[in-house]
């Protein structure tokens, strides 16, 4: 069976998921699982420009509630962490894991000139650039770059997603967007795409088509793959039936299977809290809570908790005032948690935001966060940070 170029495109959507596979897959056939003690990034994506000032509140500042007399977290509601800060009351989770040593909080997250575009500020996250520069690979991309370079079996990236973002695509090795390593596998090894495979054969004068069919046969090795390293050593934990539950849940089981996969990728949103930011923000919270509690147990039963590092990111912070509609508008700096069993630093790192001095009405960043990206591919993840970043940057000590 022979198919035209028109032909191909119209088979749906495995061929545009393919698209987003690397083409090293096949390395992955053989031996390339590597030993327990890996150590691992799980990065949390919080969309749309989280709160961080009714994340990690400041309870005895005033400002804060003259700032925000409808909106602000009274210090009777909040998680105490010490005198000065509290959590949001839907993290008790997060109360738990700072009890225990296994959080850290980095307060004045930021960057030199910050940009208020959710897509412009999330680009220069995920690409690890200067706010006056723009780049086409992301941060983890070039360390999969990095990591491969000549080798036979390449570090992986997995997204636990439909699409994969930017932060993940390298100049010659990508990351991996899978949603659910078993529908993957399922839509992978319907009869119609085998057939297809089965029947085609080089055809001079369309090498569009034969890469298409190339990129198609690697989509189904790697759906194979995944699917039966999640099934190694599935968890049999209780999960959250969220989004997030299941998503966490799926990465515990590659965790636990030894997939040679260093980085995984995750996103809860939308925390644009425009209007209505109160039951916006506990809803998301609450989600994040328990998949994360969840998640952080399971790795415990599981002796891996001291070699996964999760962390949390979000393109912007908030204006310190509430708006009109009960809300806050787009600010500039954030705050950003570490969990893990391997911190060095615990607790509140750093001092919380100084509201006496903003920036017309914004907070000032005092933490690139591109330190906290130096810091986890030197440290944890043993690779050359100034080449994948492009420049030196300052190691902090939380790891």
């Amino acid at each position: 069976m022979y198919i035209k170029r028109k032909e191909f495109i119209q088979i749906g959507s495995l061929a545009s998921a393919s698209m987003l596979l690397p083409k090293f897959l096949k390395a992955f056939e053989g031996n390339a699982m590597v030993p327990p003690g890996n150590k691992v990034v799980v990065i949390l994506q919080l969309s749309g420009g989280n709160d961080g000032l009714n994340t990690v509140i400041p309870v005895r500042n005033d400002l804060y509630y003259k700032a925000r007399p409808k909106l602000g977290i009274e210090k009777t509601k909040a998680l105490l962490l010490g005198d000065e800060a509290g959590l949001h009351p839907a993290l008790t989770g997060f109360k738990e894991l700072y009890d225990d040593g296994s959080l850290g909080i980095l307060n004045n997250i930021g960057y030199p000139n910050p940009d208020r575009s959710h897509f412009r500020s999330m680009d220069i996250w995920h690409t690890g650039s200067q706010s006056t520069e723009y780049w086409t690979t992301g941060w983890v991309g070039r360390y999969l770059d990095a990591q491969c370079n000549g080798c036979d079996k390449p570090t992986q990236a997995i997204e636990i997603d439909d699409i994969l973002s930017l932060s993940m695509k390298g100049e010659h090795i990508k990351g991996i967007a899978v949603k659910d390593p078993q529908r993957l596998y399922g839509t992978a090894n319907e009869k119609f795409f085998r057939d297809i495979m089965k029947n085609h054969t080089d055809e001079k004068g369309e090498q569009p088509v034969d890469y298409l069919y190339k990129t198609m046969a690697e989509t189904l090795s790697s759906a194979d793959y995944i699917f039966k390293q999640s099934r190694l050593h599935p968890t049999k934990a209780e999960y959250p039936k969220t989004d997030l539950g299941n998503s966490m849940k799926t990465i515990a089981s590659l965790i636990f299977s030894d997939i040679n996969t260093k980085v995984y990728y995750v996103s809860l949103g939308s925390f644009d809290t425009h209007i209505n930011q109160e039951a916006q923000q506990q809803r998301l919270f609450t989600e994040m809570n328990d998949a994360v509690k969840a998640f952080v147990k399971d790795l415990k039963g599981n002796s891996r908790f001291n070699d996964v590092l999760l962390f949390t990111f979000s393109e912007f912070g908030r204006r310190v005032a509430q708006n009109a509609s009960g809300g806050t508008d787009h600010g500039t700096a954030n705050n950003m948690f570490f969990i893990s069993g391997g911190l060095k630093q615990k607790g509140l790192i750093n001092e919380l935001p100084d509201l006496s001095s903003l920036d017309e009405g914004d907070l000032k960043y005092k933490v690139d966060f591109k330190n906290v990206y130096a810091t986890v591919l030197n440290k944890w993840l043993k690779a050359d940070d100034i080449a994948i970043l492009g420049k030196k940057y300052d190691y902090l000590n939380f790891i």
